[in-house]
């Protein structure tokens, strides 16, 4: 892992700088266009969704006889938390102010997704103890949908009526959370076993409960013909990182 370490920490920052590009967006582009979102949301839930099920559940069921209930417990746990502490957000940009009309309701559902960051950076560095090629698919599977969240966390604090500081600053918060998930697995493999199998029961969750009922919004065929693209994305990315590494 030592020779990974400088990678894993590179793609790590990278996948939350992610995270501040949508919040900048947000802060700086009153009107920004949603094809543009929808289109990073279709191919982040068809990438994730092939790399949960065809990478990272299967390796993840090799390594631990409990991988299993774990998986089963990732997608419970952010079930719970989305319709518990995280009940007023969806991916994308969030309009309803009647929705997200205070305080506690918008910190909450910034709590929910910063949640959703963790499990993202834990992911990715669970990825790299198991191999670079599966950590690389990992972190892009990850990346896929980080402007998107970051973008969320944002919004609600706009539709929330914050201030741009605050809008600012929970983009931040996302970005800060995703590298915490990567440094809390990057020097430990002994918490792989159970990180890795959480960890995919989580990406699941995100991409088939989360973005692709976003996508589903959409009317017309091209944001959901971006899910297929993104699933083909996927197996090219594989394809080619099997072939140098």
């Amino acid at each position: 892992m030592e020779e990974r370490l400088p990678i894993l920490i590179l793609l790590g920052l990278t996948a939350s700088l992610a995270n501040i590009c949508g919040g900048w967006i947000v802060s700086s582009q009153p009107r920004f266009r949603r094809t543009a979102l929808n289109t990073f949301i279709s191919l982040g839930a068809g990438f994730m969704l092939a790399a949960a099920i065809l990478e990272v559940i299967p390796r993840s069921l090799a390594l631990s006889k409990l991988a299993g209930p774990a998986i089963l417990g990732g997608y419970l746990f952010v079930h719970l938390v989305e319709h518990t502490i995280a009940s007023h957000f969806h991916f994308g940009e969030e309009t309803h102010a009647d929705e997200i009309f205070g305080a506690r309701a918008a910190w909450s559902a910034l709590a929910g997704l910063a949640l959703h960051a963790f499990f993202d950076g834990a992911l990715i560095a669970a990825g790299f103890w198991v191999s670079m090629q599966l950590g690389i698919l990992l972190f892009l599977a990850i990346f896929l949908h980080k402007i998107p969240e970051g973008f969320t966390a944002a919004s609600i604090m706009r539709a929330s009526g914050r201030s741009g500081a605050a809008v600012v600053g929970a983009a931040a918060a996302i970005s800060i959370s995703t590298l915490a998930g990567v440094v809390s697995i990057a020097w430990s493999y002994a918490l792989v076993q159970t990180a890795l199998p959480f960890s995919a029961g989580v990406t699941l969750y995100v991409a088939a409960s989360d973005l692709i009922p976003e996508v589903n919004k959409e009317k017309g065929i091209k944001v959901s013909v971006g899910v297929f693209l993104g699933v083909v994305l996927f197996l090219i990315s594989e394809f080619l990182l099997g072939m140098f590494l």
